[in-house]
């Protein structure tokens, strides 16, 4: 299949790779897995044998009321958790063909929405903010735009930084929250050849 480059010839791409069906119950899965691994999962509480103080008897055994040892026991102020929270994963497992696969779905559904545009070069050769406000208004994009590069360079991270909602990321590190989350994603044509060699 052929992609459209604005300002320069289209380039011939895999159908396998850009024009596969969507699956939204693997492209669901794979994100629900990807924002689950960014989770810390550092909660934790102290049990009563964590907790630090004296677990010397409180009090004499008879003629006090209630009996009882430690006053680490969870019953009281400052004591320990019954059944505390521990430090945990919650990383799902998702394999590599799955990954890749929600990745090809995604590329090929902004494209039947004609929400992926192919250019030869971004063409930013100074850090300034409103010389990639034009190329974004040359390119005739909005909202939220992900501009992948095969090697993005520190002039195109300085041009973007100050424009809301418009993000740079290289084409390996390209991830299926960031495609999801886009409303118009940008590419190279260098990135597009190396994100198919990489689904391919």
């Amino acid at each position: 299949m052929e992609l459209n480059v604005t300002g320069a010839k289209p380039i011939e791409v895999s159908e396998v790779v850009f024009g596969t069906e969507f699956r939204e119950h693997l492209v669901h899965q794979v994100v629900v897995a990807y924002q689950a691994t960014a989770r810390s999962g550092t909660k934790a509480q102290k049990t009563r044998s964590e907790v630090n103080g004296t677990t010397k008897k409180s009090k004499r055994q008879k003629g006090g009321g209630a009996r009882h040892g430690a006053l680490t026991a969870p019953i009281f102020i400052g004591g320990g958790v019954t059944f505390a929270a521990k430090p945990r994963s919650y990383e799902q497992k998702v394999n590599r063909k799955m990954y890749r696969g929600a990745l090809r779905s995604i590329l090929a559904e902004l494209i039947r929405k004609e929400r992926f545009k192919v250019v030869e070069d971004f063409g930013i050769d100074s850090s300034k903010t409103k010389a990639m406000i034009a190329k974004l208004a040359e390119l005739d994009v909005s909202g939220r735009v992900l501009l992948v590069s095969e090697t993005a360079s520190e002039e195109l991270y300085l041009a973007t930084r100050n424009i809301p909602y418009v993000h740079v990321v290289d084409a390996a590190a390209l991830n299926p929250v960031s495609l999801v989350g886009a409303d118009y994603v940008v590419a190279t044509v260098e990135s597009v050849k190396k994100v198919e060699e990489w689904l391919a």
